[in-house]
C-alpha cells in the first residue's frame, strides 16, 4: 500500500518541479556569466563521467577527454540542473517527512510516557489506600481484642455459606 503512494507523490513532485527546471535550462543558456558557469560544470561532469566509465570497463585512463562542444556543455548542464533541482525538491519532501513523522512518534511517546506515570500513580495510591485499610482493620481488631469481642468481629477467620451466612470455623 505505502509503495504506490511513494511512487504517486515522486510523480507528483516531479510534475511539479519539471516547469521550474525547464525554466532553469532556459534561463541557463541565455545569460553569459552563467553560461560560462555550467559550461565549465558541464565540461567538469563529462570529465569526471568518463574517466569513471574507463575506469570501470578495464580501459586506459590516462588518454586526453575531448570536451563537449559549447552547445552540448549547456545542454548537459542544464539538464543536470534541472535533475537537480526536482532531486533537491524530492529530498526536501522526504526530509520533511521524516521530520514530522519524528515528531509525531515523539508525541505519541510522550502520551504513553504520561499514561505509564498516571498508572503508576493510581498503582502507588491504592497501595497506600490498601494499608490505611489494613492499619484500620488491624486497630478495630485491638480494641475488639481490649473489649473482649475478638469472637464477635473476627474478620479474617469467618467463611460464608451458600446462603450467605457466616458458619463458624
Amino acid at each position: 500500500m505505502i509503495l504506490p503512494v511513494v511512487k504517486l507523490g515522486t510523480l507528483a513532485i516531479k510534475a511539479i518541479c519539471k516547469p521550474f527546471a525547464n525554466r532553469l535550462k532556459k534561463e541557463a543558456g541565455l545569460h553569459p556569466k552563467f553560461r560560462n558557469l555550467i559550461i565549465n560544470i558541464a565540461q567538469a561532469n563529462h570529465r569526471f563521467t568518463t574517466q569513471m566509465q574507463r575506469r570501470i570497463y578495464g580501459r586506459a585512463t590516462d588518454v586526453e577527454i575531448r570536451p563537449l562542444n559549447e552547445e552540448k556543455a549547456v545542454q548537459a548542464a542544464a539538464d543536470l540542473l534541472g535533475e537537480l533541482f526536482v532531486f533537491t525538491v524530492a529530498g526536501a519532501a522526504v526530509i520533511f517527512e521524516v521530520q514530522r513523522s519524528a515528531r509525531s512518534e515523539a508525541r505519541k511517546e510522550e502520551l504513553r510516557r504520561q499514561e505509564l506515570q498516571a498508572m503508576k500513580q493510581r498503582d502507588d495510591d491504592l497501595v497506600r489506600e490498601i494499608e490505611l485499610l489494613r492499619k484500620k482493620v488491624e486497630e478495630i481488631e485491638q480494641l475488639a481484642k481490649g473489649r473482649g469481642l475478638s469472637g464477635i468481629l473476627n474478620f479474617r477467620h469467618t467463611h460464608t455459606t451458600e446462603d450467605g451466612k457466616a458458619k463458624p470455623t
